[in-house]
This record gives structure tokens, C-alpha cells and sequence, in this order.
């Protein structure tokens, strides 16, 4: 199975999601938005169908497709987690290389006030 990071960064298929996100549209909807070829929009969406991020539905001749509500929050898990291990990295490694540059993250304000 493709990795969902890697799938949406690829830029037409950002693209399409963020076109999704206004909601369901049909590929040749979607396709007046790009240069490419129809074709290849169609392959980008059954790449996007495929790890999960959109869903398709057929209608007569048509076929819509849209966000997949759980393939997107698998992504902005996935995308939550990446951040987060490699931000903790990144800070790790900076205050190795000089220890006086970034300043100790404060302890988080937990509402109370003196």
C-alpha cells in the first residue's frame, strides 16, 4: 500500500483534495482546473481512492467523487505525528549544537492566574 504522505503531497493530488473540499464534484468538474490531461486527473483520483482519501460513487454515467472523512484523519494523523517527532528532533539536535540558542519550551498554561 502507498504511504498517505507521500500520495497527497504529490502536487495535483494536493490539489484535487483541496478542490474536494468544497465538496463532491465529477473528474470532469475537477479536470477544468488543471492542464493535464482528463486521464490523468482520473488516475490521480483513483490513486487518491485507492490509500483511501476520497470516495467515488457512480450516478448514471458520472462518477463523483469525494473526501473520504477517515482517510483525512488518518492523514492529519499521520501529518500530527511527523511534525511533532521531527520538530522534538530537529530542537534536540540545535540545542546539541549550541545550547544557549533556543530557549526551553515553557511549562503549558493550565488556566490559573495568580
Amino acid at each position: 500500500m502507498q504511504d498517505l504522505l507521500e500520495v497527497a503531497a504529490e502536487p495535483h493530488r494536493r490539489r484535487l483534495l483541496q478542490l474536494l473540499g468544497s465538496g463532491e464534484q465529477t473528474v470532469s468538474q475537477l479536470a477544468t482546473h488543471f492542464t493535464v490531461s482528463r486521464s490523468a486527473i482520473s488516475q490521480h483520483l483513483l490513486l487518491l481512492c485507492e490509500v483511501g482519501l476520497l470516495q467515488a460513487r457512480k450516478q448514471g454515467r458520472s462518477r463523483f467523487y469525494a473526501l473520504n472523512p477517515a482517510g483525512v484523519t488518518q492523514l492529519k494523523a499521520q501529518l500530527d505525528s511527523f511534525w511533532n517527532s521531527e520538530l522534538d528532533l530537529l530542537v534536540a539536535e540545535a540545542r546539541q549544537l549550541n545550547p544557549g540558542a533556543l530557549p526551553h519550551a515553557a511549562p503549558p498554561d493550565n488556566g490559573a492566574s495568580s
